[in-house]
């Protein structure tokens, strides 16, 4: 059985949909499933029900994007009640924030000559719209050849045409999934999070670390490994599929996550369940 604890849908930029995410599952043979799409769960109930009927689990997830300087910091937060309405109008400020600045990005790119508009972004975006939107926009109009490309030139952190997001910092997201009943993992710390930022996340709730990721390197697992027994968090892992129609990072189900990673997180999980209760 494989597992996947980092995936995403057409909620935010993925480009597969709730149903294609089960299926491409089922075929695959991943059997324990995390939806986890940028600043929203608008998959999250959808693919739990159609998952059911294919007898595959699914961990309610999140991803919240963070920045710090000069860097971007996400944060993985699993099995958070993702019904409670304050959660859902955080997470609506969020995406607002995400309009305004692809909206932005666009304006910044009319300025310097490339032609597109924002409501071809939007067309890309069934839900939260992201950078990738507005850069399958550019490719479609013919101005760069790849999403790679896009952001290479434009719409990077150092390009021409980029727009600062709302300022989420990652101890904000860390605290904001644990007030959630969630479990806060520091996602793919191997883009830039420095290791020194982990004592900080800690004293916020952080409680793991995704070790396992297609972008780390044999080194870099190992190392990541280290700092989880160092700190005692939980170690977590997935591809970080984004679909079939872009160039995910990996194959859905592809990135070896063992099974332990999922019985200690449910076993948090239901520790944390139990303090709750207990304070009721």
């Amino acid at each position: 059985m494989r597992i996947d604890l980092h995936t995403h849908t057409t909620a935010s930029d993925g480009t597969s949909s709730p149903a294609e995410l089960v299926a491409l599952a089922k075929k695959l043979g991943v059997g324990i499933l995390a939806v986890a799409d940028h600043d929203t769960t608008e998959s999250v109930d959808p693919v739990m029900t159609l998952a059911a009927q294919e007898e595959i689990e699914v961990i309610p997830a999140v991803e919240l994007n963070t920045d710090i300087e000069n860097a971007e910091v996400h944060v993985l937060g699993y099995f958070i009640d993702h019904h409670q309405p304050w959660l859902q109008e955080f997470l609506t400020m969020l995406r607002n924030g995400r309009m305004n600045r692809a909206a932005k990005m666009v304006e910044k790119l009319n300025a310097l000559g490339v032609k597109i508009d924002y409501a071809t972004v939007q067309s890309y975006a069934q839900g939260s719209v992201g950078r990738p939107h507005v850069a399958r926009a550019m490719v479609q109009a013919g101005v760069v050849r790849s999403l790679e490309e896009a952001f290479d030139k434009y719409i990077g952190r150092q390009g021409p045409a980029y727009v600062e997001r709302m300022r989420v910092t990652p101890a904000e997201a860390v605290s904001t999934i644990a007030r959630a009943g969630g479990i806060p993992v520091l996602a793919h710390p191997g883009w830039g999070a420095p290791d020194e930022l982990i004592p900080e996340l800690i004293a916020a709730g952080l409680e793991g670390i995704e070790v396992y990721y297609p972008d780390h390197t044999p080194a870099m697992t190992m190392h990541y490994m280290e700092l989880a027994k160092q700190y005692s968090l939980l170690m977590t892992g997935g591809t970080d599929f984004h679909g079939t129609a872009v160039a995910s990072k990996a194959p859905l189900g592809s990135q070896y996550v063992p099974l332990e990673v999922v019985e200690k997180l449910k076993a948090r999980h239901a520790e944390k369940q139990r303090t709750l209760t207990s304070r009721q």
